[in-house]
């Protein structure tokens, strides 16, 4: 049977949150880019392409089409006339020709990020929708690798540098349509960049950046990134013991126009709220802000394509935050069993997240007297984490663990965890953070 649809293209647009007309503008300034005028293709050419109507674009258009992706046409599922989708690949063109990206492929090291993440490519004379989509790219990397390593300087650097590259671009574009998305990916990469202190305990720089997205924000009418904004503005407040704001702070976050469309940035929002609720003392409403977070998560979809700054929320985060907040409001054994729920479904890439939940998990522990269980789940944190320094909000949180443990635990269990506490803190106090 015939295919009735190009996936592979499908899922290219899907993971780089590109729409048939954005691709088609893309391919137009590319053909542009090495022709010197602007391409004819038009968003109904490119659902043709999905539909495998048309399954061998015109030449013009294969070259442009390699050149935004940076993907030979067989890796985006084209298939030459005369050829069954069947038959051998044939060989496929140098990418390196016409890559046109921000970075490449993430590294997960510092080493990624210690420069800007700007392509060595001249840029073109003229901006659109091609540079957008490049530069949205760069921001999966980020996020990625922000889940393998945590927060730290060099990803704050290499995310104020995206968003001064989208400013720039910004000031020589031609449509307003662009210029919005620029703004708005200037905006995501200045939260990036907030939340890369907020993660790291460098607080003091953390609320400047996110004071400057909010403004990007709203230039950008991008309501997606006013959201972000103030969901890590409750995560701020919180990390500095104010949670009047943190739970003002998320109820903007439920106030805006994404949470009210999407189930999935709604239980967002309540989760965070229940947060707040939680460390200022309101159990009955932290739990019940929990439930509505729960409710909304079961009825969102949790398939549909996102933005790259919430891919990291599901059932495993939702789990985590439950874990947090009902072990706040005096529930361990709740706690210590959302916080399995979560390690069970998080996925492998999200190394941080995981050696932050196992860490609540210890002190969930703690808090029922399984003093040995607990010592035993906090040096699990030290080798989830081997290789790297560890963020600084995740040394508070082992921080909070030895605090609780001197109160816990017997003196000799105490001093014995301080010890070791010390030889991996220096261990992994090292890079730049």
């Amino acid at each position: 049977m015939a295919e009735t649809r190009n996936d592979a293209l499908a899922a290219w647009m899907t993971e780089h949150q590109t729409s048939a007309e954005e691709l088609a503008d893309a391919v137009n300034e590319a053909i542009r880019d090495f022709t010197g005028r602007l391409g004819t293709t038009v968003e109904r050419t490119v659902f043709r392409w999905l539909s495998c109507e048309n399954r061998w674009p015109q030449e013009r258009q294969r070259r442009a089409l390699e050149a935004v992706t940076g993907q030979t046409m067989a890796a985006l599922g084209f298939v030459p006339r005369g050829r069954s989708a069947t038959a051998p690949e044939p060989p496929p063109e140098d990418p390196s020709v016409h890559r046109r990206r921000f970075c490449g492929a993430a590294t997960g090291t510092a080493a990624a990020v210690a420069v800007p993440l700007i392509a060595a490519a001249p840029r073109p004379f003229r901006v659109g929708t091609s540079d957008v989509i490049r530069l949205r790219d760069s921001i999966d990397t980020l996020t990625a690798l922000d889940a393998e390593r945590g927060g730290h300087n060099a990803l704050e650097r290499a995310a104020l540098a995206g968003a001064a590259e989208a400013l720039d671009l910004q000031q020589r574009s031609s449509t307003q349509r662009v210029r919005a998305r620029l703004y708005a990916l200037a905006s995501d990469f200045t939260a990036t960049a907030g939340w890369s202190l907020i993660d790291a305990g460098q607080l003091d720089g953390a609320g400047k950046h996110l004071d400057r997205a909010l403004t990007l924000a709203g230039m950008a009418q991008d309501p997606e990134m006013t959201m972000q904004v103030w969901n890590l503005r409750a995560m701020l407040a919180r990390q500095r013991n104010d949670f009047g704001e943190a739970v003002a702070a998320a109820q903007a976050a439920q106030a805006t126009w994404a949470a009210r469309r999407s189930r999935l940035h709604a239980s967002l929002a309540h989760a965070r709220t229940a947060i707040g609720l939680a460390h200022a003392g309101d159990r009955r409403a932290a739990l019940r802000s929990l439930g509505r977070a729960e409710e909304a998560l079961s009825k969102a979809d949790t398939t549909a394509p996102r933005s790259a700054w919430i891919t990291f929320y599901g059932p495993s985060e939702l789990y985590s935050l439950t874990a947090i907040v009902r072990d706040v409001v005096g529930d361990p054994a709740e706690a210590e069993a959302a916080s399995y729920r979560a390690l069970t479904a998080l996925p492998e890439t999200y190394r941080r997240n995981r050696a932050h939940t196992t860490a609540r998990l210890a002190l969930a522990q703690l808090h029922q007297n399984e003093v040995e269980q607990a010592y035993a789940t906090s040096t699990d944190v030290f080798q989830i984490m081997a290789g790297d320094p560890l963020p600084g909000r995740m040394r508070q949180l082992l921080g909070d663990f030895q605090r609780d443990l001197i109160t816990h635990a017997p003196p000799r269990i105490a001093h014995e965890w301080a010890d070791r506490y010390r030889t991996e803190w220096s261990t992994h106090d090292h890079g730049d953070r």
